[in-house]
């Protein structure tokens, strides 16, 4: 048994408008999640799950992040939604209560799915995401691209065509194959995260045609995963931290709430702890045996 988490960054439940809404105008089925409506696969359970947390402002990604993998209300901890990159008061939460650490505590194998540069690895930034300090925190090695280049990791973008503006190159991948790949790997844990970002960029800059190219990938992304995961004994959820590409009539994010979908063993049980981001984290560990 074991779960594989898709984070998808700054993808909130929109109106059925194609005109500003780049999930209501692109082909999907799996991911066309819409505010006010059902899942469209009928295999998936689909929580409507609020980001906002009761914080006056719009959710932000170091808070909303934080309280996925801590389980902890973030921005209520520090009195308001934080931007960007973890600070030093989020990492203090992250420390030994964020789902990698959890479960390593109680004897799992955790991993972080994303692989990292050798330059980001030579000299780590000041600044770093919430993701890269919990997986720093839980002591668990990053992987490379070595790892990518044995299909045991993912970029960013999972396709690896960005991977050319870093200096680096490695042969593309399609999304479906991408898929597989994490799917795999998440076989031999008992707890895989993946972040995708791409989304976030893309409702930042409010672009439609990137929002469209990124969801149809996501969702073949998505299939290939779903296609080799058992899910008679593996859980798999996407969930996102607060609302943006859903609404390209702004480049802010939005206090709609976020999708939280289930696929396979157990979701309608781990679907019914959740209701905001912090319950996220419990409904895994409680799904693993772990709380």
């Amino acid at each position: 048994m074991g779960v594989l988490l898709l984070f998808v960054d700054g993808l909130g439940l929109g109106e059925d408008d194609p005109g500003r809404n780049p999930v209501a105008r692109a082909r999907l089925r799996r991911l066309r999640l819409l505010r006010d409506c059902p899942a469209p696969d009928p295999a998936a359970t689909l929580i409507p799950t609020d980001a906002c947390l009761g914080v006056a402002g719009l959710p932000q990604s170091a808070t909303g992040q934080t309280s996925i993998l801590a389980g902890v209300n973030a921005p209520a901890a520090m009195g308001r939604h934080i931007n960007g990159y973890c600070t030093k008061s989020l990492a203090e939460i992250l420390d030994g209560r964020s789902l990698f650490s959890c479960v390593k505590a109680a004897g799992g194998e955790a991993t972080f799915a994303n692989a990292y540069t050798p330059a980001f690895l030579a000299n780590l930034p000041r600044f770093l995401s919430v993701s890269t300090v919990a997986t720093l925190r839980a002591g668990l090695r990053f992987r490379t691209l070595d790892d990518l280049a044995r299909g045991e990791a993912l970029f960013h973008d999972f396709t690896n065509r960005l991977l050319p503006e870093r200096g680096y190159s490695l042969p593309t991948i399609t999304p479906g194959e991408a898929g597989r790949r994490l799917a795999c790997l998440a076989q031999r844990h008992a707890f895989t995260m993946y972040e995708h970002f791409l989304t976030d960029r893309a409702g930042h800059t409010q672009d439609m045609a990137r929002g469209v190219e990124i969801l149809e990938d996501l969702e073949a992304l998505l299939d290939g995963v779903l296609s080799i995961t058992d899910r008679s004994a593996d859980l798999v959820i996407l969930t996102s931290d607060h609302g943006n590409l859903e609404d390209l009539s702004t480049s802010r994010h939005t206090r709609n709430p976020v999708p939280t979908v289930l696929w396979g063993a157990g979701a309608a049980e781990a679907a019914a702890g959740i209701k905001d981001l912090t319950d996220i984290a419990p409904a895994i560990l409680r799904h693993l045996g772990m709380l």
